[in-house]
């Protein structure tokens, strides 16, 4: 890795392949769909693995994720309201052999998506959003999302294929969640038995994320489940235990700079590089943590520049070392770069695009 320059996302091939083969072996035994969120690595080579090991299709947040992906995937879920005639266009005019599902919680949205839908003479699926506890998107009243399943059905070229949830509240350690997520599931149990009762039964229940990944299959009803962090892990999904910190496929080569200060050290990674995201859990300090060295933390960054507190640490760095920084949430950190380099057992094998960086806008005349 000497000739790469710094700061670089790297990511360990070993640690990702097991995770990914982990996450398809759960799905299997518990006779769900993995449709993994591809936020997380916007990669169509790694969704292309994902598709290789089983999954049933991908999760895409933007336009342009779902572009991206159509290139490898032919099932493709956007679980981000439709809203906006242009959003909805673009959506609707992907390739023909892509199989297209939105997720929304609007009337609005509904009559976006079917317009669009018109316009590029397609057929296009739709789940109906539930807030299941986060209160971000997703109608609070089970009634009122029999309603909007009703408006799709009614809508020629759209097709109601069932319920959308994100249990995003579900924040605590991986052995605290009990509780919510016994409330989480008698509220979907019983939304789907509404649904059923109104005579608009949901074929499919797409919900879950990487903090109750393990855990998706006690979630009555849940037939797909939508993970994104798991491909690579990070600082946070370790401090809650989804994984363990050798599990972290992802770190930040970063190089040091300065030992000018005593007590601590300066990296050419800050903000720019690392995100400004604070790590939830147990260990909640700093903006990252040393791979060699786990005492030492990223205890504060400007843009260009992390400090790296040695206080706790015996290990004297000088100018020029090299080291790999654990980022809290590594989904910030693959946007903020245009490559990633693939390493096995430490050496160099290849490197790959982030692809669907950003949001492939065209600029304006």
């Amino acid at each position: 890795m000497a000739d790469i320059e710094t700061p670089a996302l790297v990511v360990d091939l070993d640690i990702m392949e097991r995770n990914l083969a982990r996450a398809s072996s759960y799905a299997a035994r518990h006779a769900l769909s993995l449709r993994p969120h591809v936020k997380t690595h916007k990669s169509p080579w790694v969704a292309a693995q994902q598709m290789a090991l089983g999954a049933g299709g991908v999760t895409c947040a933007t336009p342009y994720e779902a572009e991206i992906m159509s290139a490898v995937c032919d099932d493709i879920l956007l679980a981000y309201p439709p809203v906006g005639a242009a959003r909805a266009a673009r959506v609707a005019t992907l390739p023909g052999h892509v199989r297209l599902t939105v997720a929304l919680d609007s009337r609005r949205a509904i009559a976006e998506i079917a317009s669009a839908a018109t316009a590029a003479g397609r057929r296009i699926g739709v789940y109906v959003e539930l807030d299941v506890g986060m209160h971000r998107v997703g109608v609070p009243g089970v009634q009122d999302g029999i309603e909007l399943a009703r408006a799709v059905g009614a809508e020629p070229l759209l097709e109601f294929a069932g319920i959308a949830f994100y249990p995003g509240h579900v924040r605590e350690s991986v052995g605290d969640q009990d509780a919510k997520l016994r409330t989480l599931s008698d509220a979907l149990a019983s939304a789907l038995r509404q649904f059923a009762d109104a005579g608009v039964s949901a074929r499919t229940v797409s919900g879950g994320s990487t903090p109750t990944l393990w855990r998706t299959h006690e979630i009555e009803g849940v037939t797909e489940f939508r993970p994104g962090t798991y491909v690579y892990n990070d600082r946070t999904t370790a401090a809650i235990g989804a994984c363990e910190m050798e599990d972290c496929a992802a770190t930040v080569l970063a190089t040091v700079v300065s030992t000018a200060v005593p007590g601590q050290a300066v990296i050419d990674a800050g903000t720019k590089a690392l995100g400004r995201e604070p790590v939830r859990g147990a260990d909640g300090e700093g903006f990252g943590q040393l791979l060699e060295h786990p005492e030492v933390i990223v205890e504060r960054m400007s843009e260009e520049h992390g400090v790296l507190d040695l206080s706790t640490s015996g290990w004297q760095p000088q100018v020029g070392d090299r080291v790999r920084v654990i980022p809290n949430h590594v989904c910030i950190v693959v946007h903020l770069n245009d490559i990633v380099y693939g390493v096995r057992k430490g050496a160099l094998e290849c490197s790959w695009p982030v692809a669907a960086r950003g949001r492939g806008q065209l600029a304006l005349a």
